[in-house]
């Protein structure tokens, strides 16, 4: 009796994995700016099957904007957006570079689009020029820059060779850095696209190093995303964390938002077939998405709050926050992560403890990711702003 109901429990599961369709994903909020990067391979990968699933998973998606990487086919792309009565579409390239945007017409107003760093001495750190929108949401100005990075590599710099792909991703990194930092020094500003390497990497090999450093004036919106579990990352083949979204200062008050998010989508969980499905007519890699809840007076109560069981107060910090987490008998400690990924802080909670007041004395103003890690392997975690000029 007991194998009888375990099997009908195993099938019952096996049933519920594939109940989910297209139609139940959701992103898009009409209180949120959404911003998606997806690597699409080659679009399109299986001919007009793949022009249905994506024509279905962007209608369902609802977000403002995508930034696409490997189109492939001009005419199948034309053909999508046709189908898509609320987006436009925009590919256009003096190089083909297969990047491309598509966007929401009642939600997004184009400013500008152009390429940057298009002549012959940026053909190695670009193989594909940076693609800038200039946009306006909710009548704030939004600086996009949509990159798809030279792949591949042994993961070790060799900066004396110009062929190295890591020193040419290094180079690209820094490049986009210093446009941002000359032409949008006060601009909501945001990079991202397939940039190919991990943030995880010490220091020495670490292409995105010079922008982590940075932590006063950029951050990787995803950067949780990439330290955490694989099961959550972009690029599952392989597998790592290769597609990234990166925001400037003007834009860290938005993210600290309540009702912002930012997530890998496993598309494949909603396709009949699985991960092989979505692999052989879609993508080999999955979209990664953020929204941001521009302003804080608007209702944000339909998005993804942080996980209930953990949170803190204050936030932003000026000097100390205290934790609270459910009372729970295992074995727990909480964990403080600054934005290289190094740990500055590491506190065992005794069984039985509530709540936990952190002093964020002695370290540099910035972003930083508090973790709560128990014995069971459940793992919760909150980003935290340090901001010592705060008064309360």
């Amino acid at each position: 009796m007991k194998r009888i109901q375990i099997l009908i429990y195993l099938l019952l599961c096996g049933f519920l994995s594939f109940a989910q369709s297209i139609e139940d994903l959701s992103f898009g909020t009409d209180t949120t700016f959404e911003v998606l990067t997806w690597n699409i391979e080659w679009f399109p990968k299986n001919g007009q099957p793949t022009v249905a699933y994506v024509s279905e998973i962007i209608e369902a998606l609802d977000v403002d904007l995508l930034a696409i990487q490997e189109v492939n086919d001009t005419g199948a792309f034309n053909e999508m957006i046709d189908g898509l009565s609320a987006y436009e579409g925009y590919l256009e390239s003096s190089y083909f570079a297969g990047l491309a945007y598509i966007y929401k017409n009642s939600t997004i107003q184009i400013n500008d689009i152009y390429e940057i760093y298009t002549s012959a001495p940026y053909w190695s750190p670009f193989p594909r020029s940076p693609m800038v929108m200039d946009l306006n949401f909710m009548n704030e100005r939004i600086i996009v820059i949509n990159n798809h990075f030279k792949c591949c590599g042994d993961g070790i710099f060799d900066i004396d060779n110009s062929d190295d792909e890591e020193t040419r991703r290094y180079i690209a990194s820094n490049l986009l850095k210093d446009y941002v930092d000359t032409n949008f020094p006060n601009e909501n500003s945001i990079v991202l696209g397939d940039l190919n390497d991990v943030l995880s990497d010490d220091e020495e090999n670490n292409v995105f190093q010079l922008i982590l450093d940075d932590s006063e004036n950029y951050l990787f919106a995803d950067f949780e995303i990439a330290i955490g579990s694989d099961s959550s990352w972009s690029y599952p083949t392989w597998p790592s964390h290769l597609d990234h979204i990166l925001i400037t200062n003007e834009l860290f008050d938005e993210f600290e938002n309540p009702g912002s998010v930012i997530q890998t989508i496993k598309l494949e969980e909603y396709i009949a077939g699985g991960w092989s499905e979505y692999d052989a007519s879609i993508s080999d890699h999955r979209p990664v998405a953020m929204k941001l809840l521009m302003n804080s007076d608007l209702n944000g109560t339909d998005v993804t709050p942080a996980a209930p069981h953990f949170s803190n107060y204050p936030n932003p910090i000026s000097s100390e926050t205290r934790f609270s987490f459910d009372i729970s008998n295992a074995h727990r400690r909480i964990e403080i992560i600054n934005i290289q990924g190094q740990m500055v802080h590491s506190e065992k909670i005794p069984p039985g403890a509530r709540t936990f007041l952190w002093n964020a004395e002695g370290l540099p103003d910035g972003i930083y990711f508090a973790k709560l890690v128990s014995e069971n392997a459940h793992n919760s975690t909150l980003k935290l702003l340090l901001r010592k000029e705060i008064t309360r």
